[in-house]
């Protein structure tokens, strides 16, 4: 339970060849914007809201994997994101995002519909992040041969629809009109 905690708190943990470690997000995007507003993870998130909250007052290093108050903390964590506050004033902006997919439905080799999640991991070999940190999206046509923890840039119209997916909680919903390959900011690494 302490390392599925650690995971939680996105300590790095060098998984797959994708070369991107669990809890690694993404820089701003590149490219034209077309009407759409550049947002990051943390527009999502109320200023007064803080994730981390729930961990004050707990000393993580005293957990044992086998320790009952540490499946006790994970449900109370778990509870506190699954309800976590949206971002209001963004309801029917269009907007533009980079993170990393979660396929959820598909039709042979295309993705109907699917997760965006602001850091590697998140859903897959981790606990999901809080629901305002979760987008489902319905791009506008399939998007063919996508991958899980690819990444890509979204954009279109985000709206306070939330849910649960089977793969977590998600407090957003995007219509996307573009879904687009991510390209990395010139001097950044990857």
């Amino acid at each position: 339970m302490q390392r599925l905690l650690l995971l939680l708190l996105l300590l790095p943990l060098t998984l797959s060849a994708a070369d991107y470690r669990v809890g690694e997000r993404l820089a701003a995007g590149k490219g034209n914007l077309q009407g759409f507003r550049e947002l990051m993870w943390d527009d999502l998130m109320p200023a007064d809201w803080d994730p981390m909250a729930v961990f004050k007052g707990v000393d993580l290093k005293r957990l044992q994997d086998a320790d009952p108050k540490a499946s006790e903390l994970l449900a109370k964590v778990r509870k506190e994101w699954d309800k976590a506050p949206v971002e209001r004033s963004l309801n029917g902006q269009r907007i533009r995002i980079p993170g990393f997919v979660v396929p959820l439905e598909r039709k042979g080799d295309d993705i109907l519909e699917f997760l965006l999640v602001p850091y590697f991991g998140a859903c897959v070999h981790v606990p999901p992040p809080p629901s305002n940190q979760v987008i489902l999206v319905v791009p506008a046509k399939p998007v063919r041969g996508m991958r899980t923890m690819e990444t890509f840039t979204v954009s279109g119209t985000l709206t306070l629809q939330g849910g649960d997916s089977g793969m977590g909680i998600y407090a957003y919903r995007l219509a996307a009109e573009r879904v687009e390959p991510y390209q990395v900011p010139q001097g950044k690494k990857k």
